[in-house]
């Protein structure tokens, strides 16, 4: 495995591995020991599906076989010449704007997180008082079993800095991610134990969810957009929508802007963006790093003003190129969306279409009607299986009502026959062959999503890619899963994207059956 390492402008290596690690950490950590690299970076990849442009590496099985491009990008510089590779970005952070861009640089955002929910947990390190207690702490308790006598001070010290801790990854966690936290506390340092716990982190685990709660105050008065639009204005509103926090597992669910800037110098952005989309051949360049720069500000609109899909296609047209819609999801997620669906889809199709088989009578017609589809398939056999176990898996998991998202229309339609009073869909747009006899299969001329009566993104080469982009939008413009595709929408989300882990019973089952 040969490997081209840019660590600055002017340090750029190239180092040799006998065999890829299991791990983008392991990865990390033999780049530090060869490149003596210092610790707080993250690592950046040439893709080759999207012409080699720069995507965050949160999975080894995305690097490229044989020899690829890495980039080491630090959360805060550790030497002056690398002071350009700060983190700015998630996957076009070294794209350059082009000469009608209002800036040529954008600084680090302090909410602009870069990687999902540890397992373990990484405790941070305290203050070096609190550390020497808790290494003395362990030793007696090691030698003797005797507790560490908390003090105040050094409760203090620990609840502020698993508070800063937990906020660095998300502003809400759950109680499982709570429990997480404290567990590996106790497990760091046994000292801490509590006697008349079960498991000794109980008190610990109240301990910090209250603690967060006071951090996040402290985060809503110092002006953070993340807890702020939570804010209540008053008890007697009446109304109120509830919490507006990630509820699906987003890393960036809504970030302060860059340092240094303001809504008025994001607007200005905003604006060459949309003029540059107008031309008949726009800088793609300049468009990627421009919807990059001002992916704070979008979603501050999207999450804090709800606004209708008609209007965020007018103030943001690139947000609904296919290109962008996997760069939006990947930096909400950091998770690259279309390859790891389609790689999961295609892991998953063998057993999903067995699974499909063994209990076709529990499903009805219209499950035998799409394996006959399979069974009848001459042509591109791969593409159709993935095709029919994706179909499938509404039927298989009860979303009942499935039909109404996922809509099938002939290309002699008016548009407005297929989207007048339909808020999503996934259309199947198939030629208009009066003349073909009944058994023939339907010609597929294209595939679109539709979006509140608005056709947002067509001429996408398959269903599954179509799914995908799909899926993608509910997350860039903060949609409800449809009720229809709940438990569809769950599957893809939890064990396809393997975002979250908390299961519903009915998505809990299926996956003990796919991946028994």
């Amino acid at each position: 495995m040969l490997l081209r390492v840019i660590i600055s402008p002017n340090n750029i290596t190239k180092l040799r591995l006998q065999d890829l690690p299991h791990s983008v950490q392991s990865l990390k950590e033999i780049l530090q020991d060869q490149l003596k690299l210092k610790e707080g970076f993250i690592l950046q990849y040439e893709d080759p599906e999207f012409g080699n442009q720069l995507c965050n590496l949160t999975d080894i099985s995305e690097i490229p076989p044989e020899k690829t491009t890495l980039r080491v990008l630090y959360e805060a510089s550790p030497d002056p010449d690398e002071a350009d590779l700060s983190l700015s970005s998630l996957d076009t952070a070294s794209l350059p704007s082009s000469s009608n861009s209002p800036r040529t640089s954008v600084g680090p955002s302090p909410g602009r997180r870069s990687s999902l929910w540890p397992s373990p947990f990484p405790v941070p390190n305290f203050s070096y008082d609190v550390e020497l207690r808790l290494q003395k702490g362990n030793d007696v308790y090691k030698d003797r079993g005797t507790l560490l006598n908390i003090t105040r001070d050094i409760k203090s010290e620990v609840l502020d800095k698993i508070a800063q801790a937990v906020f660095e990854v998300t502003a809400y966690p759950d109680r499982s991610e709570i429990d997480s936290v404290a567990m590996a506390l106790v497990n760091k340092h046994p000292c801490l134990r509590e006697p008349g716990s079960g498991n000794g982190w109980n008190g610990w685990r109240m301990s910090i969810a209250f603690k967060i709660g006071n951090y996040r105050q402290k985060l809503r008065n110092a002006g953070c957009e993340e807890v702020k639009v939570n804010e209540r204005r008053g008890s007697h509103e009446e109304g109120w929508p509830g919490l507006k926090k990630a509820k699906r597992a987003e890393v960036n669910f809504l970030p302060d802007h860059p340092a240094g800037q303001s809504e008025d110098t994001l607007e200005k952005d905003r604006e060459a963006l949309t003029v540059e989309m107008e031309k008949r051949n726009p800088d793609m360049t300049f468009i990627n790093a421009a919807m990059d720069r001002t992916f704070s500000l979008r979603r501050k609109e999207i999450i804090d003003q709800e606004p209708h899909v008609d209007l965020v296609k007018h103030r943001w047209p690139a947000l609904f190129m296919e290109y962008q819609v996997n760069c939006e999801f990947q930096r909400i997620t950091m998770v690259a969306l279309q390859r790891t669906f389609l790689k999961a889809l295609e892991t998953h199709t063998p057993k999903l279409l067995k699974m499909y088989r063994t209990r076709t009578a529990h499903f009805g017609e219209e499950m035998q009607t799409l394996l006959d589809s399979l069974d009848k398939e001459t042509s591109d056999i791969s593409e159709h299986r993935r095709t029919v176990a994706l179909r499938g898996l509404p039927l298989f998991v009860r979303d009942y009502g499935a039909e109404r998202i996922l809509r099938t229309c002939l290309n002699t339609d008016p548009e407005e026959a297929y989207t007048k009073d339909v808020r999503m869909a996934v259309l199947t747009v198939v030629e208009d062959d009066g003349g073909a006899g009944a058994s023939a299969s339907p010609h597929i001329e294209d595939f679109a999503i539709v979006l509140e009566e608005n056709v947002v993104i067509h001429n996408i080469r398959n269903f599954p890619n179509a799914f995908a982009l799909f899926f993608g939008l509910l997350y860039a413009l903060n949609f409800q899963y449809p009720k229809e595709l709940k438990y569809t929408c769950e599957v893809i989300q939890k064990v396809f994207l393997s975002l979250g882990d908390d299961c519903s019973a009915r998505v809990q089952s299926f996956k003990n059956k796919l991946l028994r």
